[in-house]
């Protein structure tokens, strides 16, 4: 549903200019079941060239493996077998979505549906396909993680595959692409400012950073979403809301509530990616003491109460 709300193109308009044929999608096309079906065969006869193979949603594998949770209508096969079969005519196969990536959600306690991801269960290589998949162009499981995705993460893997530009160098350690998965959510947040003099939020609502109290991670996501927004516009920690890591595998188990940020002696556990703890408590310290009043303030307020100040250059008279 994110990918239909791409904008400047649509998600149609895009795939014509990529001169990318749609054979199929759940909500786009008019087939019915059985010309479906047919579509399925055609291509596991080859009869029809599958080049970009895109699933969304975890594999469901129970019970006991049988993956008859999850039963594609019509066909009385699991869904688990349509992909397995599917994959192996693929040029290349796309994780749409951290449940297709990693299990996402669908692994949450004791896993009674056996969910995986389709080349990773959580952090760890293997999932559905195997960790020595690979897509008839000679690539993994491209992991196009995020929950929801953003749709240009998806249409820039999808031109990138097209154009041949896409290798594993262009991946990252699970799989992410990594024109969005080597930024971090920090980049760009409204709310730098804050963080930097580590003035903090209390309470949802408040401007502060929301690291220190409110469970934010912004600090070790991986994703470019202060920087490709959202409808032009958004982001999570620009409407108020702590970033909870959802581009990485194993983000639904973090052990504490998410709104909550966990810490040790008063000190986050979650530091940001690359800072060693020392360094953080050093720096922590000083920027705390040297923050204007006016981030103090607005830190905890639910408006900004104090702009900045306007100053004026000195004339000599």
């Amino acid at each position: 549903m994110s990918l239909l709300c791409a904008e400047s193109p649509d998600i149609v308009t895009t795939l014509e200019l990529m001169g990318v044929n749609l054979l199929w999608h759940p909500s786009l096309s008019e087939a019915s079941n059985q010309e479906f079906q047919q579509l399925l065969q055609d291509i596991l006869q080859d009869k029809i060239s599958l080049d970009l193979l895109c699933i969304e949603g975890a594999m469901l594998q129970g019970p006991s493996g049988s993956g008859r949770f999850h039963v594609l209508g019509g066909t009385g096969l699991p869904m688990i077998d349509w992909v397995r079969q599917l994959a192996g005519k693929a040029g290349h196969t796309l994780a749409i979505g951290s449940c297709a990536a990693f299990g996402g959600f669908d692994t949450g306690q004791d896993n009674l549906t056996e969910a995986t991801g389709l080349q990773f269960e959580g952090e760890h290589k293997g999932g559905l396909l195997g960790e020595n998949y690979q897509g008839r162009e000679g690539l993994s499981v491209v992991n196009i993680s995020g929950c929801p995705v953003h749709p240009s993460w998806v249409t820039e893997t999808l031109m990138q595959l097209v154009s041949g530009q896409a290798s594993a160098d262009t991946l990252d350690l699970y799989h992410r692409p990594k024109h969005y998965a080597e930024q971090l959510v920090h980049h760009g947040c409204p709310r730098n400012e804050y963080y930097e003099y580590k003035a903090s939020a209390e309470e949802h609502g408040h401007q502060g950073c929301m690291m220190e109290h409110l469970g934010c991670l912004g600090t070790q996501a991986h994703g470019d979403c202060n920087t490709r927004l959202w409808n032009g516009e958004g982001s999570c920690t620009r409407g108020g809301y702590a970033c909870i890591n959802c581009t990485a595998p194993e983000f639904e188990h973090p052990k504490h509530h998410f709104q909550q940020t966990p810490k040790l002696a008063g000190i986050p556990i979650g530091l940001p990616t690359d800072m060693p703890k020392a360094w953080f408590v050093a720096l922590a310290s000083l920027s705390k003491a040297a923050t204007p009043p006016r981030l103090k303030d607005n830190a905890v307020s639910e408006v900004r109460i104090i702009a900045p100040t306007v100053h004026t250059k000195k004339r000599k008279t």
